[in-house]
């Protein structure tokens, strides 16, 4: 086997990698925001926070906007039943979670009637709860912070899926990223090709007419143990007439008529060329008879290239 035949061992992408990225990406971002991006705090009153905290199960408070109050509690008072609806279970970032987010919180009434409260029941009780004020100044940003890893993710999903499909600006393509895109011509409307339209190539027309007589009068060959030919090759440099006389086919048996490109079926992500193949046969049969005219352009500058379109190729018509 000389170099240039040898089959290309070159790992291919697969889709299956990028929902591993941004999956990755997400739980990373989790992670570092004390995977608080799902949880919010639950609501309580006012007297069941004193409550928590004449108990000794809160660890600090922090009053944000001088308004709404954060509860923190204790490692130990996590272990409560009485606390178990706001304990983050089964969560790879529970520990985090546990202290770095709050676990309740409640609107304040008058601040400084809630300050005197609080030092006089943390002094009775010898306690060592905290009590901390937070002002956020922008709401906006904190809200963007808390949406923006969501639209990078949905953003970068759609452009994907826009690529595999070809990067069309229908959103419907992102959901045919495995169908056929040979183009369709209508007997009835679109193919008024015949041979007379074809110069030359009387060899050619000659072979390709047998063709012609199996699609219009299949009987009259397989009564006498004929086979319907599968298929021709058309060989030749670029605007030889490969695609008029296979136009001109198509309208002399007047049968529906696909026409696309080899380099159709190649794609970066593996399995969407083999999906494409037989999505095309899909739609011959339903069609049937009918001619499949596939243009493959192989040229020396791009011998690379050429190379892994008959790979792709010759792999999907396998797996059809």
């Amino acid at each position: 086997m000389t170099e240039n035949n040898k089959p290309n061992n070159k790992p291919r992408f697969s889709a299956y990698w990028i929902y591993a990225i941004l999956i990755m990406l997400l739980l990373g971002v989790n992670f570092y925001s004390g995977g608080s991006m799902w949880y919010q705090p639950k609501e309580v009153s006012q007297s069941k926070f004193e409550e928590f905290l004449r108990n000794g199960d809160v660890a600090k408070v922090v009053i944000v906007n001088r308004k709404d109050a954060n509860v923190y509690l204790t490692p130990d008072a996590m272990k409560k039943e009485e606390h178990k609806a706001v304990k983050p279970e089964n969560s790879l970032f529970s520990q985090t979670a546990e202290s770095d987010t709050p676990q309740y919180k409640f609107e304040l009434g008058d601040l400084s009637n809630f300050e005197n409260k609080f030092d006089q029941i943390v002094q009775e009780n010898n306690l060592t709860t905290t009590r901390d004020n937070k002002t956020k100044q922008n709401l906006f940003a904190d809200i963007l912070f808390s949406v923006l890893p969501f639209v990078l993710f949905i953003a970068i999903w759609i452009f994907i899926m826009r690529r595999m499909a070809g990067g069309g600006a229908g959103g419907g393509q992102i959901f045919n990223i495995g169908k056929s895109r040979a183009r369709l011509f209508d007997e009835k409307k679109e193919v008024k090709v015949s041979f007379k339209d074809v110069a030359g190539l009387e060899g050619a027309k000659e072979e390709i007419q047998e063709i012609v007589e199996f699609l219009k009068n299949p009987d009259k060959y397989t009564s006498l143990g004929g086979k319907i030919p599968k298929g021709a090759l058309l060989v030749g440099p670029p605007g030889t007439g490969k695609t008029l006389l296979a136009k001109a086919v198509a309208g002399e048996a007047q049968v529906p008529f696909f026409s696309l490109s080899g380099s159709d079926f190649v794609e970066m992500f593996v399995g969407v060329g083999a999906s494409r193949v037989r999505d095309l046969f899909k739609q011959a049969k339903e069609k049937s008879p009918a001619i499949i005219y596939l243009l493959m352009r192989l040229m020396p500058s791009v011998g690379q290239e050429a190379k892994i379109i008959s790979q792709e190729l010759m792999m999907s018509v396998k797996i059809r």
